[in-house]
């Protein structure tokens, strides 16, 4: 019984050091992508009206806005702050963008995801589709992750209570 009882501190340890990992790979990825499409925003619409999902009007919205939501998602799990909502937050975004390629992909689009700046259309054999879907649900495992387990080390929720206490954990 005592080896149970010392154990759930060091799981809970671990747990929270894998935690951190996920929540800086996860926001540091979101700030890049975002900070990348922030700098050309018509860069940015022209990616999101080649997946041909949205009218005009509505992609012209989402292509100058995802990059600033993309920044402040990552700033906020970079930071500790409300990690479960963010990291939920992120995860349906990454639905999102994975059903959107397999989509494009389905449809027979040949177009770059735009997924770091760049996008639209590109010539046939010049996609990666595959690539991009790998990447995309690692990072989405990564967000689920976070929604279970959002307590990690370097956090500022501990400060502003958006994280549950679980015991063993600073």
């Amino acid at each position: 019984m005592s080896s149970t009882i010392v154990a759930e501190p060091r799981l809970a340890a671990a747990a929270s050091w894998v935690s951190t990992g996920a929540r800086l790979i996860l926001g540091t990825v979101f700030l890049v992508a975002g900070g990348l499409k922030v700098i050309d925003p018509q860069s940015s619409v022209t990616a999101v009206r080649a997946y041909r999902l949205l009218p005009d009007s509505v992609a012209t919205i989402v292509g100058w806005g995802q990059p600033f939501l993309e920044i402040a998602l990552g700033l906020l799990l970079i930071a500790g702050v409300a990690t479960r909502v963010v990291a939920a937050a992120c995860a349906v975004l990454l639905m999102l963008f994975i059903a959107a390629v397999i989509s494009a992909a389905a449809r027979g689009l040949s177009i770059d995801c735009g997924c770091f700046g760049g996008g639209g259309d590109v010539a046939p054999g010049q996609t990666a589709y595959g690539i991009e879907i790998v990447r995309d649900v690692g990072l989405l495992l990564l967000a689920l992750w976070l929604v279970w387990h959002p307590r990690s080390r370097l956090a500022l929720d501990r400060f502003v209570g958006g994280a549950p206490a679980s015991r063993g954990q600073q």
